[in-house]
């Protein structure tokens, strides 16, 4: 058993962290556009400038790794609010009806 002492398992550890932050943020992005629309489409360009300044201003490689992909899945938010504009515009997700 002493042998698992040794592995290294930053990896897999951002692997999981990677999955888990994407997973987080499709449903995020759906309520965002629902609730907000695309306006909201700046709080996710904040989030992705904190998320990355953060990142380059940690010591810990995982933890600057798992907030290196927080903040570029907030700025693949930004793109994916105006997209799912157009798939609620085609009937895919439903509408807010107390939305303009």
């Amino acid at each position: 058993m002493e042998f698992i002492a040794h592995y290294n398992l930053q990896g897999l550890l951002t692997g999981i962290a990677t999955f888990v932050i994407i997973g987080v943020f499709h449903p995020l992005v759906v309520k965002a556009e629902y609730y907000l629309g695309t306006g909201c489409w700046w709080v996710f360009l904040a989030a992705g400038a904190a998320g990355a300044a953060l990142s380059a201003a940690v010591s810990s490689p995982l933890v600057s790794a798992m907030l290196g992909v927080f903040a570029f899945s907030s700025f693949w938010s930004i793109r994916e609010v105006f997209q799912q504009r157009e798939r609620v515009r085609k009937g895919w997700f439903p509408r807010n009806p107390k939305r303009r």
